[in-house]
């Protein structure tokens, strides 16, 4: 009989860098902190360190902070979190570490997670993390990001991007929405809600940050898609189509693309798909349902079809996904038949079509 392999908390360990954000800092603090097993044990442990050996730390604010480690403890990081700083200097300006920076960068260990906020981008971008990798950082850095770092696949639309061993999120508040992401990733949608729950935000945001760049104030006679959305989201398992959003506006069509691209950030097909997987996440964790009724439930029609969704968002089949996050129970009571469709099948008909949103990409 194998003996109980002990437990240990994951741990992060996020660079507090001069010129920092007192905000981000306290994200991980704050996303991490929170999630316990079933047993009362907090799942992350979450340290704080510095380039420098123990002391203060300046911030963009009119208060230092008192850091307790040096850059040794980034040795014993499983996760490793970089948020912005308004003092980067030739990282910011010229794409290169300094002496200090890289010395304490040196002490991560092959295979450990790295994870950066807004403009701690640029700090992974210099030390060669993101080379040949999406990433993406504020919206108002975007274009500078690009420019300094040319062979980084930059997108400037999306709060984060996950890159397995990398990620890397927008602007300040994006750092709520990775840290929510790696907790939903390590241990499921049910305990990342419940942080969610508990900092007072949503667990999932719609879209990208192209809806927080500054635009013309709009008309306010204008009405947007805010009550399309809410009438798609109660029937999610009914083959909605386009023109029924539209009608929730009394808008055309195209009026109602453009506008829900402005608000949301992606297209009415891109948004309803990720609302539905996030439907399936749910139904997987929490019920006894097969695969086949979860595919209905969640509006995807088919097993197949859904299959090839969460394959494509999450990388995993859905009999995986339940494995891994079953709520209350191990996941291995897999009804016969839910393997029944190879999960490299074609997406089925009506996929992609803007008319019909039930599969939409």
């Amino acid at each position: 009989m194998t003996r109980e392999r002990a437990f240990r908390p994951h741990r992060v360990v996020v660079l507090a860098l001069d010129g920092l954000l007192p905000f981000e800092l306290g994200i991980p603090h704050r996303i991490f902190g929170r999630p316990k097993d079933a047993a009362g044990r907090h799942l992350y442990e979450v340290v704080t360190c510095s380039v420098r050996p123990p002391g203060p730390v300046e911030t963009d604010a009119d208060f230092a902070v008192q850091i307790a480690h040096g850059p040794e403890v980034l040795a014993t990081a499983d996760t490793v979190v970089v948020p912005a700083s308004y003092e980067l200097g030739p990282v910011y300006e010229q794409g290169v570490l300094t002496d200090e920076l890289a010395a304490a960068l040196a002490y991560i260990r092959p295979g450990t997670r790295l994870a950066s906020i807004c403009t701690g981008g640029y700090v992974l971008a210099a030390a060669g993390r993101l080379d040949g990798r999406p990433a993406t950082t504020h919206w108002a850095d975007a274009a500078h990001f690009a420019r300094l770092f040319p062979r980084i696949k930059v997108d400037a639309d999306v709060l984060f991007v996950d890159d397995g061993d990398v990620l890397t999120s927008a602007g300040v508040a994006a750092g709520i929405d990775l840290c929510l992401h790696m907790v939903r990733r390590d241990h499921g949608t049910a305990v990342a809600n419940e942080v969610a729950r508990r900092t007072v935000v949503p667990p999932h945001r719609d879209g990208g940050q192209a809806q927080y760049i500054h635009r013309p104030v709009p008309d306010p006679q204008v009405s947007g898609t805010t009550a399309a959305r809410a009438w798609a989201l109660g029937r999610l398992h009914e083959p909605l189509q386009l023109r029924d959003l539209a009608a929730q506006e009394s808008m055309s069509v195209r009026t109602f693309t453009r506008r829900f691209r402005e608000e949301v950030g992606v297209s009415p097909g891109q948004w309803l798909a990720q609302q539905r997987v996030e439907r399936a996440r749910h139904l997987l964790e929490s019920t006894d349902l097969s695969v086949d009724q979860v595919a209905r439930d969640a509006g995807f029609g088919t097993a197949q079809s859904m299959r090839q969704h969460l394959q494509t968002a999450l990388g995993v089949t859905p009999t995986a996904y339940r494995r891994t996050f079953r709520v209350g129970g191990s996941g291995d009571d897999v009804r016969p038949g839910d393997d029944a469709v190879g999960d490299g099948s074609p997406v089925g008909a009506g996929a992609g079509s803007e008319a019909d949103l039930r599969v939409a990409h």
